[in-house]
């Protein structure tokens, strides 16, 4: 069974790559000046956030290999597993690693919202491609939370050093909204997929196993639930649950009007377990009961 070593602590990270520890929850590395990692599976307790510079294959992220590209930015948070594979020629990288630990923005406004970076949770093939620009701006906030760290800690280094960190993933935030709009990748036509993919599950599968859910849909398209989830979003102004729920209401408003079924027998056809959660989002979507609607119609 493969071992898979676990990551708590900044000191055993920094240890790894022989670089010093200059504040117990946090780090920043030029990977230049690293030892490279072992050829072992981690499981990460920490952030982390990395800008490769150079073409590199020896990663694995999660279970599948990490095709790196120049001014490729991946983040992983605590609890997921990233790898180095065995037998790959290795040489010196180039570029940066942001890890911190989750204590360190415990009480900051940035750890108040940590959880709405969804890229945290982005799977392989979903990484974040740099411009040259955007790239400059990364690196010169690297560079701001490696000023910090050489300097005496005082009351102020948590502060400023989260602060600068929540301005790193500000930045990434907009970064992504570009890539969703302007990359040429496989996921251009994603809202069509998304839709061709309900239309199939709406006539084959809805009556025996119920709605489908956004991590069903997310893996049908073969994306992580919060990538196809952020997507969707910046697609339609709208989550992908509330694009499945409506969708499904503009179904049953075509049923209802068959006066041979009852409410109750178009809920179960639509997958409802129980009516009345069908009713419920009925009202929340359309402004009145299903039997309201029948009799308007």
């Amino acid at each position: 069974m493969e071992k898979i070593v676990k990551i708590d602590t900044v000191a055993s990270y920094n240890t790894m790559r022989g670089v010093p520890t200059l504040h117990p929850l946090v780090t920043m590395l030029d990977l230049s000046k690293a030892k490279p990692m072992p050829a072992q599976t981690f499981n990460f307790g920490l952030y982390a956030v990395y800008l490769k510079e150079l073409d590199c294959g020896e990663l694995k992220y999660g279970r599948s290999h990490y095709d790196y590209q120049e001014g490729t930015l991946v983040f992983v948070g605590p609890g997921q597993i990233l790898g180095v594979q065995p037998g790959v020629k290795t040489f010196a990288p180039k570029g940066w690693a942001l890890l911190f630990h989750p204590d360190l923005i415990k009480g900051t406004p940035l750890g108040k919202h940590i959880h709405n970076y969804s890229f945290f949770s982005y799977s392989v093939n979903e990484a974040l491609h740099l411009s040259e620009k955007e790239r400059v701006i990364v690196v010169d906030c690297f560079k701001k939370i490696q000023y910090e760290l050489e300097q005496n800690i005082d009351k102020h280094s948590r502060l400023l050093i989260a602060s600068n960190i929540e301005l790193l993933l500000n930045y990434c935030v907009r970064f992504y909204d570009r890539q969703f709009i302007t990359r040429d990748s496989p996921h251009k036509g994603i809202l069509e997929k998304f839709e061709d993919l309900l239309n199939g599950y709406f006539t084959s599968k809805l009556h025996h196993e119920g709605l489908p859910s956004v991590a069903y849909c997310a893996e049908q398209l073969h994306l992580s639930s919060n990538y196809f989830g952020d997507l969707i979003k910046k697609e339609t102004g709208r989550t992908a649950q509330d694009y499945i729920q409506t969708k499904v209401i503009d179904l049953a408003k075509e049923r209802i009007f068959d006066v041979d079924k009852s409410i109750s027998e178009v809920a179960y056809a639509l997958g409802f377990a129980y009516p009345q959660h069908f009713s419920r989002l009925f009202k929340k979507k359309v402004g009145m009961t299903p039997q309201e609607f029948r009799r308007m119609n």
